[in-house]
């Protein structure tokens, strides 16, 4: 068996807030609706809560039980195996994913000569020893990181009003409902239902409500980042600029200018990204490492971090050709792709759950 690793509730809040501003502050989110964007935020928040609601509930009716475990119990160890394997798949693949976002952000704005497989090979290899480490020395880490953004919001954003216009956000919903709708449906996707993930992970939580409080309150200190921030770059940088760099975020920073004195600190907003990547990038590893131990019965995860990183990391060099299909794919793909095991597979699952329990009651 392997060790039951314990978080408290505030650790594992500060990994669901970290992780849903992960790799979107980057990249930027919610795209399709324009000016808009920031409606189909508070949307898509909304509908994350009917969803977290279903993944919390999962976790309630078996206590101090993995994902990986219930979906066994629920369907049986043949098509267990199978549904385990295709998460495992999903969160390999999206870890792939996220630090090709961040490989992608370092070499445009700060590293365009040096070979992108440098930078991914140092992120990663951070990853590793954070993996390593376990859950309990992420979660610390993760609370004295959410700290740091906060402060980093609370210093920058009052800085950039003298660069905000409230005419890119006006009028509003001057192309309709339907737009609002398409960037809500990305931004729920990623990176909201992403956290299905934790599921995978948050077994040795300490008191039995403990799922809906972290997934509830991680969700709105999260998207409340992630509003905040979206807005601001609206405002500075209008729905044109917003919608068409590739990091929108970078950009709004970069133009804060206070009496040429305070100019030029994207590079401090840039390292604050780089913590939330590292948090979502640990989490897909290691979901991906305990799942490889439970399939074929191991009974320690971490023999297994140091080759699954390096696949992962070669598929993220493979993934894309360019950065123009890297955006491609997160905007027009993605949401699709994740569908089914983001929202799909949970309600089937909580289906069988509940019929589990009735039937021991």
């Amino acid at each position: 068996m392997m060790n039951k690793e314990i978080i408290t509730d505030k650790q594992g809040i500060s990994l669901i807030a970290l992780f849903i501003m992960g790799s979107s502050l980057v990249i930027g989110i919610g795209a399709d609706a324009e000016k808009d964007s920031w409606i189909a935020i508070i949307i898509s928040i909304f509908f994350a809560f009917l969803i977290f609601i279903i993944y919390a509930r999962i976790f309630f009716l078996f206590p101090q039980k993995d994902l990986f475990d219930i979906i066994n119990i629920i369907f049986g160890k043949t098509l267990g195996i199978v549904i385990n394997s295709l998460y495992i798949w999903y969160a390999f693949h999206l870890g792939a994913l996220v630090l090709r976002n961040f490989s992608e952000f370092i070499k445009t704005v700060a590293l365009e000569q040096t070979p992108e497989v440098f930078p991914m090979i140092c992120f990663m290899f951070l990853c590793v020893w954070g993996i390593k480490e376990g859950i309990e020395v992420l979660g610390s880490w993760a609370e004295f990181t959410l700290i740091t953004f906060f402060i980093l919001i609370c210093l920058t954003i009052p800085m950039q009003i003298p660069n905000m216009q409230l005419n890119h956000i006006l009028p509003m919903l001057s192309k309709g409902f339907d737009p609002v709708l398409k960037g809500a449906f990305a931004v729920f996707s990623f990176p909201f239902a992403e956290t299905i993930l934790f599921g995978f992970i948050f077994s040795g939580v300490r008191k039995k409500k403990s799922p809906y409080k972290i997934y509830l309150v991680g969700l709105v200190i999260g998207g409340l980042f992630i509003f905040i921030t979206a807005l601001d770059e609206l405002l500075v940088l209008g729905a044109h600029a917003y919608t068409t760099t590739y990091f929108p975020a970078h950009s709004a920073v970069s133009r804060m200018n206070i009496g040429d004195f305070i100019q030029r600190s994207e590079i401090i907003v840039a390292i604050g990204f780089l913590g939330a990547g590292f948090i979502k990038i640990c989490i897909c590893l290691l979901v991906v490492c305990k799942g490889i131990t439970k399939l074929f019965g191991f009974s320690d995860y971490r023999f297994s971090i140091l080759p699954i990183s390096l696949l992962m990391l070669n598929l993220s060099i493979l993934i894309y050709e360019d950065i123009l299909e890297m955006v491609d794919w997160a905007f027009h793909i993605y949401n699709y792709y994740a569908f089914p095991f983001q929202v799909l597979f949970p309600v089937i699952i909580l289906a069988g759950a509940e019929i589990k329990r009735r039937n021991r009651i």
